[in-house]
């Protein structure tokens, strides 16, 4: 039989089959190339230009630096210090290549079997999130530029930016910005600032075992950091990091067993402030935000401030002991705030309710665990317990127990005293005796600044008692009657208009009578009237009613256009006879500037604190150029005419108008005008505030002030330079003390923030002048005194006790005086004034 043929159906089917098969795979490549390239498109349309990393501007902190260039402030949320890539240790660069992409030098910013591996997971898997096998490029292509969402098109966009950053940078750019980008936990920004947290270290200074826990850190930076999980982070090192370095040559296995014997010993280290300038640095913050916009805080400038750091020191202990003493001449205080204890709570559990509670003034805060026995027991934040005993409180003449009871908020001061031991032995086996102190917070608030007088930098500023208690700059912000230490504009005012400091005016009653029928009787602060004084006298012994008699006799609206020289605004000064008592409401900041105006022969100055900006770069983009006084130079700033031509300002006369005059004194020699800065900038002139004779005569009486009047405690100084004017206002709410010595002029104010009274007898001489004198003697150690000459045009005198002025001749003898040339006719032509029957009270009608 013959066989049956085969059926041609079969193969015919198989090669239809292979046919669509073969069409269907060809349009779905199609397809799929459509599909990718419309995403490409899509995405590729989208990507930010990676050129822009090259100029990228980390976030860095704002930084805050005294004179000398010692740290006051940071500022910013973020802890980073951008490093170059050259600057980063070799073994420190190894041990992220190890954990976060060994073959990064060698791709082309994809690993392809990573991305396949994830992709797959995705697809498979129901995980969200997946190990992506991202490389560092792909990492700092998210950190500048995507977001962190897990999806297949941030995927794609990533690789894409990868791609095209190999592209345009170099692999060391990008490996340098992601050792600065870097999340490291606890606001530590880049691999220098994690090192400088984490172990106070600089990259260069950093062990094997240090490197490695870095490295360790950016996959986990919140919950794996060697301070929030030192175990996992402990072990992330060890089986991970070191093994993958030892895998890759990178380190040797002793190197790397001896990394994994070293334990764990990370602590928190915030870069340590060197000089404690608090108020300043918030001063520096606002006016670097109003400067330059409210991104300063990231942007890495470096400020540099005009504050001395000894000065500011000084200024510091001056204040926070002059609080002291005045709060203990007022007695203990009962603490306002108690808890609740239960009876078996321990001293960790006690230590958790002072969170929150800072240390202030070098007052560390403590609660009462026990009271008895004469001693208290009392819990610290760190949950150690010490013992008061009798002597931790003998200034308030009373045993801890008998002050404090369980529970009482209170607070301890730690007093380290050195220890005398065997001269010979070594100072560090001897360490010092503490002791503990119980303490309170002041009552009173005070302020201190400080500046040089001939260009108003600003050396040393104390806003309060502690920046942690209250941020309220007082220096600045705060409005205060100045009290009698106002009284020297208005003396100066009437010294424009033709007095003098032999000048006699009555101490004794007068009443004024206001316009709504009211009556006003000044009073000297004593109570006393001592009759017809010279105004030298007046000012020594701050007699008020002198100096209200003086202020009507000039006219209240003159001498407020006059007093506005000093850098006073006109509607500050009210319009009336009160502020001859010192009744307009100033800052501490105010009164400095205006008694610069007489320590610097009279030119206005405008403080300032910031000397220098420089961007992150180093690069300056602010250098100031403050307004300075020229000691004898004349009205339009050229050195020797200060006795040419009379210069006129708003109707005063800030010039010498009788050259013809003969001077006793001798001429200075000419002045050089200010040398040009180191950058090339000429110097600016301040204006002229006032006739630089009324400065000297100003300047001279309050000398006398501190020789033998209100101030005479300054003396301990042993300073002939020193002068200045005490100051305090009704009930004893203020207390001041303005005055000048060497190259500075201060100004301290003690007040209460309520504006209760400070208490009995609290005057400026002693509440303020005690802090004044332990900040200048500091400040002013060293620095050689000033005198203080007659200038051109002055005329020298001898004048009798009461005023009358005396023939000059050697044998005449009286007190000598210098007047101002065209002022010598005046007292030449004067009558006699006799007063002998002081009046009871005179009456005047006032508006």
């Amino acid at each position: 039989m013959r066989p049956e043929p085969t059926s041609p159906i079969r193969p015919s089917r198989l090669r239809r089959f292979l046919r669509w098969t073969l069409v269907l795979l060809l349009a779905l490549g199609i397809l799929g190339a459509i599909a990718a390239g419309i995403l490409y498109t899509a995405v590729a349309s989208k990507l930010p230009d990676v050129e822009a990393l090259r100029d990228i501007e980390m976030q860095e902190p704002l930084y805050v630096y005294a004179q000398d260039g010692r740290l006051i402030a940071l500022f910013g949320e973020t802890r980073r210090y951008p490093v170059q890539i050259e600057d980063v240790p070799e073994r420190l660069k190894q041990a992220f290549l190890a954990t976060e992409d060994a073959r990064f030098y060698e791709h082309s910013g994809i690993d392809y079997r990573g991305v396949a591996r994830a992709l797959w997971l995705l697809t498979t898997t129901s995980d969200r999130r997946v190990p992506g096998g991202s490389t560092i490029t792909q990492q700092v292509a998210r950190q500048f530029f995507l977001s962190s969402e897990y999806s297949f098109t941030r995927k794609f966009a990533e690789m894409l930016l990868a791609r095209k950053m190999e592209r345009n940078l170099s692999k060391d750019e990008i490996f340098e910005l992601y050792l600065n980008k870097s999340f490291f936990g606890n606001r530590a920004y880049g691999v220098a600032a994690a090192a400088e947290f984490y172990y106070g270290k600089s990259l260069d200074a950093l062990d094997l075992d240090e490197m490695a826990s870095l490295a360790a850190i950016p996959k986990f930076p919140s919950s794996g950091n060697p301070l929030s999980n030192p175990e996992r982070a402990k072990e992330r090192r060890d089986v991970y990091v070191l093994a993958r370095m030892q895998e890759l040559g990178f380190i040797s296995a002793q190197e790397a067993a001896a990394a994994r014997a070293v334990e764990m010993h990370a602590t928190p280290h915030e870069r340590p402030i060197e000089v404690y300038a608090p108020y300043v640095a918030e001063m520096v913050r606002l006016e670097m935000v109003a400067r330059y916009g409210g991104d300063v805080l990231t942007r890495g400038y470096h400020v540099t401030t005009t504050i001395d750091p000894t000065m500011q020191a000084a200024a510091e202990l001056a204040v926070r002991n002059g609080l002291s003493t005045y709060d203990r001449r007022h007695g203990w205080v009962k603490p306002a705030e108690t808890y609740e204890l239960a009876a078996d709570e321990d001293a960790p559990t006690v230590a958790r309710r002072l969170r929150g509670v800072a240390p202030q003034g070098g007052m560390l805060p403590a609660i009462v665990v026990r009271s008895g026995d004469g001693t208290a027991d009392v819990v610290l934040a760190d949950a150690s317990t010490i013992t008061l005993d009798a002597a931790s409180s003998r200034w308030t003449g009373r045993t801890p127990a008998a002050l404090l009871t369980r529970g009482d908020l209170t607070r301890v001061r730690r007093i380290e005293t050195p220890t005398r031991g065997n001269a010979n032995a070594d100072a560090t086996e001897t360490p010092p005796t503490v002791t503990w102190q119980l303490d309170q917070l002041p009552r009173a608030q005070a302020t201190l600044v400080s500046m040089e007088p001939g260009d108003g930098a600003v050396r040393a500023l104390i806003g309060g008692f502690s920046f942690a208690g209250s941020n309220f700059n007082r220096a600045t912000q705060s409005r205060r009657q100045p009290g009698s230490s106002f009284k020297p504009f208005v003396f100066a005012a009437a010294f424009e208009k033709g007095f003098n400091p032999a000048s006699i005016v009555l101490d004794a009653p007068v009443l004024f009578r206001m316009r709504h029928g009211q009556d006003w009787r000044p009073q000297n602060s004593d109570g006393r009237f001592l009759g017809p004084m010279r105004l030298r006298e007046a000012l020594v012994q701050s007699r008020n009613l002198v100096a209200v008699r003086l202020l009507d006799a000039i006219g209240v609206d003159y001498a407020r256009r006059y007093i506005s020289h000093f850098g006073f605004e006109e509607s500050q000064l009210p319009p009336n006879l009160s502020i001859a008592l010192g009744t307009p409401s100033l800052s501490p900041l105010d009164v400095t500037r205006g008694y610069a105006v007489f320590s610097n022969g009279g030119f206005r100055v405008t403080p300032w604190f910031i000397d220098e900006v420089r961007d992150r770069e180093g690069t300056v983009i602010f250098k100031e150029n403050a307004p300075r006084a020229c000691r004898g130079c004349g009205s339009d700033g050229t050195p020797g005419q200060a006795t040419t031509p009379s210069h006129v300002v708003d109707g005063f006369n800030f010039g010498p108008a009788a050259a013809e005059r003969t001077v006793t004194a001798a001429p200075e020699a000419p002045v050089e005008p200010p040398a040009p800065r180191e950058d090339g900038a000429a110097p600016v002139m301040a204006p002229r505030a006032i006739d630089e004779r009324v400065a000297y005569q100003m300047i001279s009486m309050m000398r006398d002030v501190v020789r033998r009047g209100t101030g005479t405690a300054a003396r301990v100084l042993e300073r002939d330079d020193v002068g200045g004017k005490t100051g305090s206002t009704n009930e004893h709410r203020d207390a001041w003390f303005s005055g000048f010595g060497g190259n500075l002029v201060t100004s301290v104010w003690v007040g209460r923030d309520d504006n209760r009274s400070l208490g009995f007898r609290e005057y400026g001489g002693r509440a303020a002048l005690p802090i004044w004198i332990d900040f200048m003697r500091v400040a002013l150690d060293g620095v050689p005194e000033v005198s203080n000459e007659p200038p051109e045009g002055m005329v020298r005198v001898a004048v009798s006790a009461g005023g009358r002025l005396l023939p000059t001749t050697a044998e005449s003898g009286g007190i000598t005086e210098y007047v101002k040339a065209e002022d010598l006719e005046r007292m030449e032509s004067e009558i006699d004034l006799r007063i002998d029957d002081v009046p009871a009270e005179e009456a005047f009608d006032i508006f």
